[in-house]
């Protein structure tokens, strides 16, 4: 399975937050699924950071790309295909980072790592925690 994780996922993730329920840690962590984290998160992260709402160990151009390699996680870039499912998708969730993400699972065909309630509301694959 590929699978996509919202940003929230990512850093609870590398830090081993307890938020994170254990069955996504396996799933994240078992060699039949690959990782992925989108440019769109490491934008998020980096916004965040720079109006102080989300600080970090180290400044996000050091930190988020050496936890991504450290913890396996592919990169994912946004392209033209990424964004064409943002048409059709209705506005059930304000936040453009998520919409974007919500775009990219779908246009990538992935299965999106997310405890956010509202994305659940979306016609997108979401990891579960069984």
């Amino acid at each position: 399975m590929k699978i996509l994780l919202d940003t929230h996922t990512f850093l609870w993730y590398i830090n081993a937050d307890r938020q994170l329920p254990a069955s996504y840690v396996a799933q994240l962590r078992s060699p039949g699924n690959t990782v992925y984290l989108s440019v769109v998160s490491l934008w998020e992260v980096i916004i965040k950071y720079q109006l102080g709402k989300l600080p970090l160990p180290q400044p996000p151009h050091l930190y988020l790309p050496t936890q991504r390699q450290r913890h396996q996680i592919l990169n994912l870039d946004v392209d033209e295909d990424s964004l064409l499912p943002l048409v059709s998708l209705p506005s059930l969730h304000r936040d453009p980072f998520d919409r974007l993400l919500i775009s990219q699972t779908i246009a990538k065909g992935m299965t999106l790592a997310t405890l956010d309630e509202q994305i659940g509301k979306y016609p997108v694959p979401i990891l579960t925690t069984f």
